[in-house]
């Protein structure tokens, strides 16, 4: 197997190397990451900002290449670019340094979005997430990622010859303890999310993204034994709880659904007489 290998936090983060230094033994594993922090920028691409030029730069590494972009263009790069990308069987994305769960956060993170850009671009992918139970941040907590990229290895074993990516599910979110599991939680993403907004003489934000219990700080909660048996069995936060690894198939954005009946007949009596 041939696994193009990012992430968000950057070519130098710790996370990254984890999962390289584990996936190398078993597979090819190129790596095209992003050149610096890209923490919380989603699916967003370069040449789609009115922030960033079209061009990017892409330098050479001892592992593949570092892109001067967000990890939505690294996987641009490594599926359409680079020498090895009609090799690639999978997009692995990680290890994020702190969990990715809950259905709002997906939205926001780089790492889930560059697993979600693979999607898009037909190669299925795996982003990765790692949690430390005290510290909810490894590195806060000088956790090692070992554990992590002991935990992506396995689980890319026993996934290797199953049918996982042949029908809806396009990419899975796995956010794994660093002090290792024992077990591994197949869930959904929970929506539980909220924010305020602030004017105490400049207008901030404070966003709570778990907020059925509110946290103080920037919104993400420190020691997790005290959310015990609050979260949904099926739920990715309750997986973490758990100090479990879990493990959620997604499809790609957007969801397509059935209108009402209503709505549909509503519609149709466009255009309307004017008053």
């Amino acid at each position: 197997m041939h696994i193009l290998l990012t992430n968000d936090d950057g070519i130098d983060s710790p996370g990254l190397a984890a999962v390289y230094d584990h996936l190398t033994p078993m597979w090819e594993v190129p790596v095209v990451a992003p050149a610096g922090d890209q923490s919380g920028v989603g699916r967003s691409r370069s040449d789609l900002s009115y922030e960033r030029a079209d061009e990017i730069e892409i330098t050479d590494h001892e592992w593949g290449y570092v892109v001067d972009g967000t990890p939505a263009d690294c996987v641009a790069v490594g599926l359409r670019h680079i020498p090895e990308a009609e090799t690639i069987d999978l997009v692995v994305s990680g290890a994020n340094n702190g969990p990715n769960v809950g259905s709002y956060i997906l939205g926001h993170s780089g790492t889930v979005g560059a697993a979600v850009e693979a999607a898009f671009l037909g190669t299925p992918a795996v982003a990765v997430s790692g949690y430390d139970h005290e510290t909810y941040f490894p590195e806060d907590g000088g956790s090692s990622f070992d554990g992590i990229g002991a935990a992506t290895r396995g689980l890319l074993t026993l996934i290797d010859d199953t049918a996982v990516f042949d029908g809806a599910v396009d990419y899975l979110n796995v956010n794994a303890p660093a002090a290792g599991a024992d077990t591994i939680a197949v869930t959904k993403p929970l929506a539980d999310y909220d924010t305020r907004v602030v004017d105490d003489g400049r207008t901030t934000f404070e966003s709570n993204y778990w907020a059925t219990h509110p946290v103080e700080g920037d919104g993400f909660p420190i020691g997790l034994d005290k959310y015990a048996e609050e979260y949904p069995a099926w739920s990715d936060r309750a997986a973490i709880v758990d100090r479990e690894i879990s493990v959620t198939p997604l499809g790609t954005p957007q969801s397509v659904v059935d209108p009402p009946s209503d709505f549909v007949a509503a519609l149709e009596r466009y255009p309307i007489d004017e008053p």
